[in-house]
């Protein structure tokens, strides 16, 4: 059985979501609007199908909602140059680690982003 492998992705997500979702907006005080709304997230499965699993609003065999309700209503497509040049890890928790990172850099940088 191959070993499992996690990647983190960038979701482009509708400006909509700052002003709609007070959640986002007071996440993101340093957002000034130029620059895209974003969701950051990591997932053991192609970056193409963990999109489509949100946008379906996916639930697992268990029950289980495995779509971000904000990827759901306001993804809008990824962003594979955000994150391509970052190999994918060997464990959940390093993948964890990385899409925080990810995540914050990229607030840094002034984007607006969502991230668990």
């Amino acid at each position: 059985m191959p070993k499992t492998e996690y990647r983190v992705y960038v979701v482009e997500l509708s400006k909509r979501v700052f002003s709609e979702n007070t959640k986002f907006r007071l996440a993101n005080p340093q957002f000034n609007g130029v620059l895209e709304c974003l969701y950051v997230g990591m997932t053991s499965k192609p970056p193409k199908e963990r999109f489509e699993q949100h946008k379906t609003g996916y639930i697992n065999k268990k029950g289980h909602k495995l779509s971000s309700n904000i990827v759901e209503k306001y993804g809008s497509y990824l962003r594979p140059s955000l994150y391509n040049h970052i190999a994918p890890m060997s464990n959940r928790k390093e993948a964890l680690a990385m899409e925080e990172k990810l995540a914050l850099e990229l607030r840094r940088k002034r984007y607006a982003v969502w991230f668990n």
